[in-house]
């Protein structure tokens, strides 16, 4: 049974690599995505119903250690039970479903093996979340599914608004990196190791935990649940789904009304035995999700856009499927998942045939609509409800007004650092620091306590410049290197980090900065002028400097592919528990420094192509 559990991995894992290195032959791509996950779903199938003939008892396989230090392991962990039973049957047999449906409906698209290869990738991310048995192997399919949605919400790359709505989705997710990131580094400090979910299961082990450390563990919590809001679009989140119904339909499907909009509710399930006896905790999730399921259902009456209404609709019964979790209601909240995930699934796909049919019904068989229940209510609230619904209940300007413009106006205030500057300001603060560093013995206990959080603070001033520089793609590019340089500066200064640290931290940092810097040059001498205040669309004509450029963004951002991913976990382990002004600082680095890789991808790379629109402008003419 423990070999046969890797499978479910390395299926779509091999996948997705012959996706990839298969000619761009149609017959070929749909061939190997539909064996891909036809031979998942068969065994899903089968392993499923053996397991469940066999004791249908929990299964956790230690893969192995990818870096084992004192005190710290990073290892890959598989975990099965009801709960992976469940989200496996659901995704291989929608995905399977949704691939058999694109070979048709994207014929002669041109990124035809594009789609396919995010398809199958984003089906990696899922299988490593569902059958994760701790919370860094969920982390990793966490990412996969963050890239991987926004590459399909922006696969129609050459217009504004997928992509302009695709950099919106992934900073929504990226808020939720967060909350998983501060999370693993809470639960290091409260179990003092990397906690497996088997574990967690364990009450009286968890007890024991918390009896002394209560504060730790609801934290935690909040910190669980805020990663879940976001990736399941609660409240205050809820705003971005109807965003991410820009991609082709079969992938709004897929992602965003089955499979990856009930991650949230995966996670919740899967950390439920930890926060359990958390009343008050308990209590925050049910309002939370009762303020979600009420503000969806009214938004979704006034929505023009039938994705939007389903969008809506979703949210609604995912508030609802929060409520039970929260309830205890584990196996309620299993078969809700189930028949919300098939049912979106089916009105999605359908939706483009709907208007047309709502339309000749419109013209043939008018019925005026019967009264109904908001005009038996006083005029006043009922207008009112009516212009917040259509307005979204103003979730986007809050989002904007709170977190994103306070961003903006910070980094708008370091307009010092110019890409000259920079090797006069920060460079040699940073010798400084290493000469700090390297020279402990001599500096006051009372000095050195406060040198890390110093450092993070200047990184995160670095990486809050490059989320908003406008003009010069070198020097956004440039602040991101160096704030990673900083937080490794930073946690350096704790007791027991070593030099083999700061390699795997670092190792894949300056290599990818390398290729995206040397892909900037590039760029810059076949294009006459290219910077960040608006979107280039170079893809158009460069594509394999956009796919290189795309790599190395992901291995900046920390994204596993490079040795960085395990290092930005090893840097998390080494900040104390006390240290939460130097645990903000750096999870935000890591946060912004996601975005501004991202931003800066998308405003070179992406949306419409400056000098073909220019062309078509000149010909109307």
């Amino acid at each position: 049974m423990d070999f046969y559990l890797q499978l479910f991995v390395l299926i779509p894992l091999i996948g997705f690599i012959l996706t990839i290195v298969i000619p761009n032959n149609e017959k070929i791509i749909s061939w190997v995505s539909l064996s891909t996950v036809g031979i998942h779903l068969l065994f899903s199938i089968g392993f499923v119903a053996y397991w469940l003939f066999n004791k249908h008892t929990p299964i956790d396989l230690k893969e192995f250690s990818i870096y084992k230090s004192d005190g710290y392991n990073f290892f890959i962990d598989l975990y099965f039970d009801k709960i992976s039973a469940v989200f496996a049957l659901i995704g291989a047999f929608l995905t399977f479903l949704i691939v058999a449906y694109c070979r048709t409906y994207l014929h002669r698209e041109e990124g035809y093996k594009r789609f396919f290869s995010i398809i199958i990738f984003f089906y990696v991310g899922f299988n490593f979340i569902v059958f994760s048995g701790n919370f860094e192997t969920l982390f990793i399919g966490w990412e996969v599914l963050g890239i991987s949605s926004f590459l399909l919400i922006a696969f129609y790359r050459d217009r504004y608004l997928p992509v302009k709505n695709a950099v919106k989705v992934f900073s929504i997710y990226r808020i939720g990196d967060v909350g998983v990131i501060l999370a693993m580094w809470l639960s290091h400090h409260l179990f003092h190791e990397n906690i497996t979910f088997q574990k967690i299961n364990d009450a009286s082990l968890v007890h024991e935990h918390l009896l002394n450390h209560s504060y730790t563990g609801v934290i935690i919590a909040l910190l669980i649940f805020l990663s879940a809001a976001a990736k399941s679009a609660q409240f205050p989140f809820s705003s971005w789904l109807p965003r991410a119904m820009e991609g082709p339909t079969p992938s709004s499907a897929i992602f965003y009304g089955s499979l990856s909009i009930h991650i949230g509710a995966f996670l919740m399930l899967r950390t439920y035995p930890f926060w359990e006896h958390q009343d008050s905790f308990r209590v925050l999730v049910v309002i939370v999700g009762i303020a979600t399921t009420i503000i969806a259902i009214l938004t979704s009456r006034v929505q023009s856009s039938v994705k939007s209404q389903i969008a809506y609709s979703s949210i609604a019964q995912i508030g609802i499927i929060f409520i039970e979790i929260a309830l205890g209601f584990d196996n309620l909240a299993l078969i809700h998942i189930s028949g919300n995930a098939f049912l979106r699934t089916y009105q999605l796909l359908v939706s483009p045939s709907v208007v047309s049919y709502k339309i000749r019904e419109q013209f043939y068989n008018f019925v005026p609509h019967t009264k109904s229940i908001e005009e038996s209510w006083p005029k006043k609230l009922e207008y009112s409800l009516y212009i917040l619904c259509l307005k979204e209940w103003n979730l986007d300007s809050l989002m904007y007004k709170y977190l994103w413009n306070p961003s903006k106006k910070i980094g708008g205030r370091l307009n010092f650092l110019t890409f000259q500057n920079i090797y006069f300001i920060s460079i040699p603060i940073l010798i400084i620091g290493i000469a700090f560093d390297l020279n402990q013995e001599f500096i006051s206990p009372g000095i050195l306590e406060y040198l890390p959080v110093f450092f993070a603070f200047i990184g995160l001033s670095c990486v809050f410049k490059a989320f908003t520089e406008r003009n010069s793609v070198r020097l956004s590019w440039s602040l991101v290197i160096l704030n990673h340089c900083f937080i490794a500066l930073a946690i350096s200064f704790n007791e027991h980090f070593d030099n083999i640290h700061h390699v795997w931290y670092l190792s894949g940092v300056i290599v990818s900065g390398i290729i995206g810097y040397l892909c900037i040059q590039r760029l810059r001498k076949l294009e006459k002028w290219i910077s960040l205040d608006q979107f280039y669309g170079h893809s158009f004509e460069h594509p394999k400097i956009t796919f290189l450029f795309l790599i190395a963004c992901l291995g900046l951002a920390g994204f596993p592919i490079t040795p960085s991913f395990i290092g930005e976990d090893l840097i998390f382990s080494h900040i104390h528990e006390n240290q939460i002004l130097l645990a903000l600082f750096t999870a935000l680095s890591f946060v912004l420094n996601g975005l501004a890789v991202i931003r800066i991808y998308a405003r070179i790379f992406l949306g419409p192509n400056a000098k073909k629109y220019n062309g078509k402008t000149q010909r109307t003419l």
